[in-house]
């Protein structure tokens, strides 16, 4: 049991900023706390990755570090972002988006879990995901104050769904120049997502670019499908589903995988609710189609 109660630590305990030099120690942290669900090597890379990024202004490049007179003794990792409004009448507004990440506390100090979080959490400006919450820790979540935004998935076929036949669509991948109107952030955006490792697409119609990302993944360790990360609005994977998943198909990935909070309607497949619930805290609550700059992109996980 965690003791909420606890507003400050004793002298021994400090919380921190997670540094360059304390990689190590936060990788052979979390390669104990979670056993042989993540091998060391994995940390590794999510470190690395994180240690490669550009952050925001006054923001962690990794998240927190718990410590007792100098040994690690909790971590938790963080992804901080800039995310530009999406949609028809966004504007030109932009927020600061935190995923929080894996994290883990040794036995003997979970006492002191709360004055990790508070710290991780301390931001009031900042809007905080937390997307990858297992069962027996979603009552903890709650306690923290987040609020639940996506219920479940929706997994589709999207090749079998209509195509549109009021205009021709074009699609090219990341690297290819649209020959159609575009946004430069979403062009960074789909570019700094190939690099991830995910697959950046344009969706070229009527004039216009739409970008869309997706990362491939195993569900339950058997079903290889394409996760949806981006994409502007949930209406435009619908509009485009037939293009994108004939596209996908080439590549072996015949289901793809959305947020969801019941059916999407024009998509053929099937709702799953309470699968991957995904939850919020902050000023900005996320959208549907927006898993940007997280866990999920830059780890696959």
């Amino acid at each position: 049991m965690v003791n909420t109660c606890l507003t400050s630590a004793p002298p021994k305990v400090r919380c921190r900023r997670i540094e360059d030099a304390d990689v190590s120690n936060v990788v052979s942290l979390l390669t104990r706390g979670f056993g042989s669900r993540r091998p060391r090597r994995f940390w590794e890379h999510v470190i690395a990755v994180l240690g490669r990024r550009a952050v925001p202004a006054d923001a962690p490049k990794y998240g927190y570090l718990l410590e007792n007179d100098g040994t690690a003794v909790g971590a938790i990792l963080q992804i901080f972002s800039i995310q530009h409004a999406a949609g028809r009448d966004a504007g030109e507004k932009t927020t600061t988006r935190c995923n929080v990440s894996s994290w883990y506390v040794e036995p003997a100090f979970r006492g002191y879990a709360p004055f990790l979080v508070s710290r991780a959490l301390k931001h009031k400006t900042v809007t905080y995901l937390n997307i990858t919450s297992v069962p027996h820790t979603r009552p903890i979540v709650e306690a923290q104050g987040y609020l639940r935004y996506s219920n479940g998935i929706f997994v589709s076929l999207p090749f079998l769904s209509r195509s549109p036949a009021s205009f021709d669509v074009r699609v090219v991948t990341a690297d290819t120049r649209p020959q159609a109107l575009f946004e430069g952030y979403e062009r960074d955006l789909l570019n700094d997502h190939a690099g991830f490792g995910c697959i950046s697409l344009w969706c070229e119609a009527a004039g216009r670019a739409y970008p869309f990302v997706f990362r491939e993944r195993r569900v339950k360790g058997l079903i290889t499908c394409a996760q949806l990360v981006y994409c502007r609005e949930i209406e435009d994977f619908v509009r485009f589903a037939r293009p994108l998943g004939m596209f996908l198909l080439r590549r072996g990935l015949p289901l793809a995988i959305l947020d969801a909070n019941g059916p999407v309607r024009g998509l053929v497949g099937k709702y799953f609710d309470q699968t991957m619930p995904k939850y919020f805290r902050g000023p900005a609550p996320p959208r549907l189609g927006d898993l940007a700059y997280t866990e999920t992109a830059l780890f696959g996980m």
